[in-house]
């Protein structure tokens, strides 16, 4: 549904894996599909009456549900089933486990995006977190006649901005720091124009393009809690150093200080992103460290045990 959503491009990057040697068709169960991703993939939409439809195989759900749908009774029956689960909607689970009698499918093998889920919802199931392609991402050279710029990229939503960030924002700002946000024009009316402030609206500069202008990461999120926060993952594949709110699936791969700072407070937020503006050095070596993070997560070989998950 949308070209910047985590599970959109969970799913795209599933498929961009498993059809390098195993036959995958894309299909869209919601006819609110992003026009956008519709004419890049050939994402289709099950069509009984033309018999367009899943036939057979491995069937894997992410980001949607089969149930309250005519369609999955008048399809072949899959062999496996798998629900790759990516948020806390509590009605999920019901819906994916408990199968109606005459549908006559298997059980659903469920698939979670990180231990931080696992535990709050305390399912069971196997843990993948979301494959990002690290090649794409990559540090860049600093600019030297460059400010300290602090930034974070999401979808342009008020769930994804937390009513205190604007504090943080602004402790920066006062201390002639740069925020640059892409995602961040719904914070017009939080954060005043001036020249040190861009709020970008999402999607204007792919995420490899836009989080090497940054000399930092920083993200919280509001309403929304991140399961995982891939966007996470990808900054620090960028070898940026992360400041992250501790609640988030993403908190399970930084450890304080080493790749990453994690924090509870705006207080504490700003005093651990004037520490990095003052001391290039440690912003090199967290920065160093969490790419190394990215590449052990998301190696060549970590990324097909998980594929393999799918082709048994």
């Amino acid at each position: 549904m949308s070209p910047y959503g985590g599970s959109d491009l969970e799913t795209l990057e599933l498929y961009r894996h498993l059809s390098a040697d195993t036959k995958v068709r894309l299909w869209a169960t919601s006819s609110r599909a992003s026009n956008e991703l519709v004419l890049q993939y050939p994402i289709r939409h099950p069509s009984p009456l033309t018999w367009d439809v899943p036939d057979g195989g491995t069937y894997v759900f992410l980001g949607a549900h089969w149930r309250g749908k005519l369609w999955p009774y008048l399809i072949p029956r899959p062999r496996r089933l798998i629900y790759v689960f990516n948020t806390f909607h509590p009605k999920i689970p019901a819906l994916t486990t408990r199968m109606p009698r005459m549908l006559g499918w298997p059980k659903a093998e469920m698939v979670l995006i990180s231990e931080f889920q696992k535990r709050i919802l305390q399912l069971d199931g196997v843990v993948h977190p979301s494959p990002i392609d690290i090649d794409r991402f990559s540090p860049a050279p600093r600019r030297p006649d460059r400010a300290f710029t602090v930034g974070r990229l999401s979808r342009n939503s008020a769930a994804k901005h937390h009513p205190d960030d604007t504090q943080v924002y602004e402790a920066l700002l006062a201390d002639d720091a740069a925020v640059r946000i892409q995602g961040g024009t719904v914070l017009k009316d939080r954060l005043a124009a001036r020249p040190q402030v861009e709020l970008l609206p999402e999607g204007q500069f792919p995420a490899e393009e836009f989080l090497p202008t940054l000399d930092v990461f920083y993200y919280r999120t509001g309403t929304h809690v991140e399961t995982f926060g891939r966007v996470v993952l990808e900054a620090m594949a960028c070898a940026l150093p992360v400041v992250c709110h501790r609640h988030g699936g993403y908190a399970d791969h930084i450890k304080q200080g080493e790749n990453g700072f994690l924090f509870d407070t705006p207080e504490e937020a700003i005093e651990i992103l004037a520490t990095l503006k003052a001391n290039p050095a440690l912003r090199a070596s967290v920065g160093h460290n969490a790419r190394q993070t990215a590449e052990r997560l998301f190696s060549s070989v970590a990324i097909r045990e998980r594929i393999d998950f799918y082709r048994s």
